[in-house]
C-alpha cells in the first residue's frame, strides 16, 4: 500500500499561476528532524531534476520529503525537501548479494508504508536473487535491512499493508499473487484466476500475467493483463477470497484467441496498472497498449475510472485519454497510460513520452485536465507521485534509446479551487489546463506548434 495518510491533510497544494511562493511546509534537515520552512515554488514547467541511472518507479514518503527511487540495479534515496533542488542521499545496491544466486537484478517495483519500505525483483527472469528486502527508513540518511526474502518467481511488481507483502508471482502456474508475512518470512497465501474458474486454465499465459497489484484497507486489486481487474478480500491473508471482477474479456473468447502476441499488444485489455484513492471508492485501471502493425488497429491506451462504493458491483465513470502521437508503434512516441496516483481528488499521471498530467477527479464521472507537461524528445515518464508542496515524475530510458536521461523529475502542484456549494468542480476553476510545453491554457495545436512534429517522435532505437 503505497497510500501516504499524512498528504491527505496537506490540502490541495501549490498555486499553478506565474512563478512564485505560496504557502511554507516545514521541512526536515538532513537527519529528518524540523527545520525553518522553504516556500514552495510554483509554475507551469519543472522546478528541478535530478539526474538518476536506471530510474523506474517511484514512491514518497509518509511526509513528501523524500523519494525512494527502484534504479534496477538497487534503490535510490531522494531528499525532494526542496522541490527546486532534488539531491541523492544514498544509492543502495547489492539486494540479496548474500544469496547463493547473487544480488537481485532489474528492481523495478518498491512499496513504502509509514517507516517500512519494500523492495522487489526482479522484474523479469534474469540471473541473480529473486525476492525482497524491506528497510526501516525513519533515519533516511540510514536505511536499515530489517528483513530478506527469496521466491521462487521474479517480481514484476508488489504492495506492502505495513506487514504482508504482496507479490506478483508470474513465474507459478496461474501466475498468482503471493503473501509473505515479513514478520515471520513466511508464505501465507496465494490466489490467481484459476482460483475463480477453471476455465482460465485454458488461456495463454500470456495473455493472463499478474502485472500489477495494490493493497489497501483489507482489499487487493490486481491487474491481470488481458485477463482483466479484480477485486480481493484479503483480511485474513491465508484465506484470500474473491469479491468481484472489475472489467476484461471472459477466458473462453481469450482462450480461441489464434494471435497471442498481436491480442496481448494492443487494446482491448491490457490491464497494466491499479490503484484507488483515499477511501477506495475510486478505483483506476491504466491500460498499456500499443498499434503493433503501424496499421491503426491498435494503440496507446487511457486509464478507466471506476465507481467502487460498493466492490461487489463496480461501475465504470470515465476515461482519461491517452495524449496523442504520431506513432504509435511499440519502437515509436509512446504514450500509453503507465504508472498514476489517485489522491486529494487528484489523478496524477505518467504516460512514457506523453509526460505527466494531473487531472481533477471530484467528479469522477467529468476528469478535468488542471496540469500537462511534455518533452517527447528527452523524458519518457514511468510515474507520477505527488510530494509535499509539488509531485514528481521518475523519467526512465528503460523502454527507451539514450536520448532519455533518467533521474526524477519535481513539478508544481496545480491549485485547484475549491468549488462553493452552488458551484461545480469545472465551473469553479473557469475549465483552465496547465500545458508546460505551450504555456497555461493551451491545447494541442499550440504544444505542436512549440514543440514542432519532430519532438514527438524519435528514432526506433
Amino acid at each position: 500500500m503505497r497510500r501516504r495518510t499524512f498528504l491527505r491533510s496537506l490540502g490541495l497544494g501549490a498555486s499553478a499561476g506565474a512563478v512564485g511562493t505560496s504557502a511554507a511546509h516545514p521541512t526536515p534537515t538532513g537527519d529528518g528532524t524540523g527545520a525553518t520552512p522553504v516556500e514552495t515554488p510554483t509554475g507551469t514547467d519543472p522546478l528541478g531534476t535530478l539526474d538518476l541511472p536506471g530510474a523506474r518507479e517511484l514512491v514518497t514518503s509518509p511526509d513528501g520529503h523524500t523519494a525512494y527511487v527502484a534504479t534496477g540495479a538497487g534503490v535510490a534515496f531522494v531528499d525532494v525537501t526542496d522541490p527546486t533542488a532534488p539531491r541523492l542521499l544514498e544509492h543502495r545496491t547489492g539486494l540479496l548479494a548474500d544469496s547463493d544466486e547473487g544480488p537481485m537484478q532489474i528492481v523495478q517495483d518498491l512499496a513504502v508504508v509509514g517507516d517500512r519500505l519494500l523492495v522487489a525483483g526482479p522484474a523479469h527472469p534474469t540471473e541473480g536473487a529473486r525476492g525482497f528486502v524491506l528497510f526501516d527508513v525513519s533515519d533516511r540518511q540510514n536505511p536499515d535491512r530489517i528483513v530478506g526474502y527469496e521466491t521462487d518467481s521474479q517480481i514484476h511488481n508488489c504492495d506492502f499493508d505495513g506487514r504482508y507483502a504482496y507479490l506478483t508471482a508470474n513465474a507459478r502456474e496461474g501466475n498468482p499473487l503471493l503473501v509473505v508475512d515479513t514478520e515471520t518470512a513466511q508464505e501465507v497465501g496465494t490466489w490467481s484466476v484459476l482460483d475463480a474458474d477453471d476455465a482460465w486454465a485454458d488461456v495463454p499465459s500470456a495473455l493472463r500475467p499478474l502485472h500489477d497489484v495494490w493493497v489497501q484497507d483489507g482489499y487487493a486489486y490486481l491487474a491481470y493483463w488481458d485477463g482483466g481487474t479484480w477485486i480481493l478480500d484479503v483480511s485474513d491473508p491465508a484465506d484470500i477470497s474473491l469479491v468481484s471482477r472489475v472489467r476484461g474479456q471472459d477466458p473462453d473468447t481469450l482462450a480461441a484467441v489464434e494471435d497471442v502476441s498481436l491480442e496481448r499488444t494492443e487494446p482491448p485489455g491490457n490491464d497494466h496498472f491499479v490503484t484507488v484513492n483515499d477511501d477506495a471508492t475510486l478505483l483506476g485501471v491504466g491500460g498499456e497498449s500499443w498499434d503493433r502493425g503501424d496499421d491503426g488497429s491498435g494503440g496507446p491506451s487511457g486509464i478507466e475510472l471506476f465507481d467502487i462504493a460498493d466492490p461487489v458491483a463496480p461501475e465504470s465513470v470515465a476515461t482519461i485519454d491517452p495524449p496523442p502521437t504520431s506513432d504509435a508503434t511499440p519502437g515509436g512516441v509512446l504514450t500509453t497510460a503507465h504508472n498514476f496516483e489517485l489522491t486529494d481528488g487528484r489523478c496524477y499521471s505518467s504516460w512514457y513520452n506523453g509526460g505527466v498530467k494531473v487531472h481533477d477527479v471530484r467528479d469522477p464521472a467529468n476528469p478535468r485536465e488542471v496540469f500537462a507537461w511534455r518533452d517527447s524528445e528527452t523524458t519518457s515518464f514511468w510515474t507520477a507521485q505527488r510530494g509535499n508542496g509539488c509531485f514528481l515524475g521518475a523519467n526512465t530510458n528503460a523502454n527507451r534509446g539514450s536520448d532519455v536521461t533518467p533521474g526524477v523529475y519535481t513539478f508544481p502542484d496545480p491549485d485547484i479551487a475549491t468549488p462553493t456549494a452552488t458551484e461545480s468542480p469545472s465551473a469553479a476553476d473557469g475549465g483552465q489546463s496547465v500545458v508546460g510545453a505551450a504555456g497555461p491554457g493551451f491545447g494541442v495545436a499550440a504544444v505542436l506548434a512549440a514543440l514542432g512534429l519532430g519532438a514527438w517522435r524519435r528514432n526506433a532505437d
